[in-house]
């Protein structure tokens, strides 16, 4: 499979981008039909795809197709088609609150995903720009927060269902590499008492299943003290407790928000910082493109550039 012809490629030059929404998608089963946003650069072929799994702030809109432009319009713009849904846990929903798998609806938001890359062929026909443009050979998973814990059950986590006690198993052959942002953790002793008794399907999260190629974002001041009593190194779980290949990233003084990922110049981001996201948005992107693309130096080069600067933003590892 040949590398993609856009003219961003590995460069800085970002090429300008069609973002069209909301494309819906039919979801027979859903409490509401599938919505999803289509972010991709004007020009290009072979292009690879990642999707893109919001988190649950407490915001109306992040949550939703609407939020995360700092993310979807950088890969965009750097060759990648990058498509949002609305989970069904958006505020912008307002379902009731007894719709079943409320508040959070872990299994559907992967069951969206999945849905998603059931249906490129919809997705290219509402977005005609796009067709014939996507290596569907080439799909990566990326997520925020709760989203993070979606594309870790499609890169392989497995949990034990509270309703019937089965192991889940939602790996999605399809997805070729992942990025976890502030992902959630081990459960066990690691969870608060009202996380444990409310969100129990928490409680049994294993990584040591998840194979599939990660990078691993964590903020050193992360601590996520409404869901966890084990501080910011929980989140970096799904690289300590998982087989390799798998890297790591760890910025010094990130809050949760890492920065501002979640929208631009949102009120939630209580570690705003610009040059924090811009780091995000390269080091990301550098590294799906190498997993994406076994061969590519532009993880290492973009590794090489963080150890560099002067006051780093953060360190790599790797296994």
């Amino acid at each position: 499979m040949s590398e993609p012809t856009h003219p961003a490629g590995t460069s800085s030059s970002p090429a300008p981008v069609l973002s069209v929404s909301p494309v819906v998608l039919s979801a027979p089963g859903r409490a509401v039909d599938l919505e999803v946003r289509v972010s991709a650069p004007m020009t290009g072929s072979d292009l690879p795809v990642i999707l893109l799994s919001h988190g649950q702030g407490y915001s109306n809109n992040l949550s939703s197709l609407n939020g995360y432009g700092p993310l979807a319009n950088y890969w965009a713009a750097h060759g990648f088609v990058v498509i949002q849904p609305t989970h069904l846990s958006s505020r912008t929903l307002s379902l009731d609150p007894d719709t079943p798998g409320a508040p959070l609806f872990w299994r559907s938001r992967v069951e969206d995903m999945t849905r998603v890359l059931d249906q490129l062929d919809a997705i290219e026909a509402a977005v005609p720009q796009l067709l014939g443009r996507l290596d569907r050979s080439k799909v990566a998973v990326a997520g925020h927060s709760m989203g993070g814990h979606t594309a870790s059950l499609l890169l392989g986590t497995r949990l034990t269902d509270p309703d019937d006690g089965t192991e889940v198993d939602l790996t999605e052959p399809r997805i070729k590499a992942g990025v976890l942002l502030a992902a959630t953790g081990r459960g066990g002793d690691a969870l608060t008492r009202s996380v444990a008794e409310n969100l129990p399907f928490l409680v049994t999260t294993d990584f040591s299943k998840m194979t599939t190629p990660t990078l691993v974002v964590v903020g050193d001041k992360d601590t996520s003290a409404h869901l966890t009593v084990a501080g910011p190194g929980r989140h970096a779980d799904p690289y300590s407790l998982s087989p390799g290949p798998k890297s790591l990233l760890t910025l010094f003084d990130a809050e949760h928000g890492r920065g501002g990922v979640a929208g631009y110049d949102v009120a939630e981001t209580t570690d705003e910082s610009p040059e924090r996201v811009a780091a995000i948005q390269r080091l990301t992107s550098a590294y799906l493109r190498t997993a994406l693309y076994p061969g590519d130096s532009a993880w290492q080069a973009a590794c090489d550039a963080l150890a560099a600067g002067p006051g780093p933003l953060g360190r790599v590892e790797s296994k």
